[in-house]
């Protein structure tokens, strides 16, 4: 007996259908959209993120540093009593200058005050070497030229004698305020220091003002520095 095969054959319509329906490439995509815009945002937010974050914010170095003033009495060693403080010397006062505020006053003994006249002394607590003080002389009812004063008062003191000694630079000038009244200016670029001094005379006494840094607090607070230096005045004289 002969055996029939019979091939089956789907009908054009129905592979037509089947390979419609497989490849439809709509679906997928349609879940893939509502992702790309959050994906954007995340993006953005992220970019703005390192911008403030590598953006400089608004420098409190930049801002005017703030100063107290001090008043000097300039008591011989003697009638030398004061220890700290100095709202109550503003009525006894001889001189002023201002101190950056942070500043500490180092106290001056007695012993000290009658051997080479330090009167006052104030420091930064982070570089104890920058900082002023000042010191005098009584006796004196003029300034005698720039180059005998200076070096009388490096007679007293040795970090000065040194300072001058080792100077890159060295310039001086005579200055007038608006009273007449004449201070000597010195500034000294020394070996990793720089000091700047003001001399005057008044009451028969000779004030010297001086402002030491190490070279790099020199450079980085010269503006701070040069203001202190430029605030001393004698009483009346301002």
């Amino acid at each position: 007996m002969a055996t029939t095969t019979t091939t089956m054959f789907s009908p054009p319509s129905a592979i037509l259908s089947s390979t419609t329906t497989t490849t439809t490439p709509s679906s997928p995509c349609k879940f893939l959209l509502p992702f790309k815009q959050p994906l954007t945002n995340l993006t953005a937010a992220a970019t703005i993120a390192a911008i403030l974050t590598t953006a400089p914010l608004p420098s409190l170095a930049q801002e005017s540093p703030s100063y107290q003033v001090y008043y000097g009495t300039a008591a011989s060693a003697a009638n030398y009593g004061g220890y700290g403080g100095n709202s109550n010397k503003k009525d006894s006062a001889e001189y002023v200058y201002d101190v950056p505020v942070g500043w500490k006053e180092r106290l001056v003994s007695k012993v000290e005050k009658g051997t080479n006249g330090t009167d006052s002394e104030f420091y930064n607590p982070k570089k104890k070497a920058e900082k002023e003080y000042l010191t005098f002389l009584a006796g004196f009812r003029q300034l005698a030229p720039k180059d005998v004063i200076l070096n009388n008062l490096a007679l007293s003191d040795v970090d000065l004698q040194d300072l001058i000694a080792n100077a890159d630079s060295l310039s001086s000038e005579e200055v007038k305020d608006d009273k007449g009244q004449l201070y000597y200016v010195y500034e000294i670029d020394g070996v990793g220091t720089h000091s700047l001094i003001s001399v005057t005379c008044a009451k028969n006494k000779l004030y010297a003002h001086f402002v030491n840094a190490p070279t790099p607090e020199w450079n980085r607070d010269k503006d701070m520095l040069r203001h202190v230096h430029e605030s001393f005045k004698t009483v009346g004289s301002f």
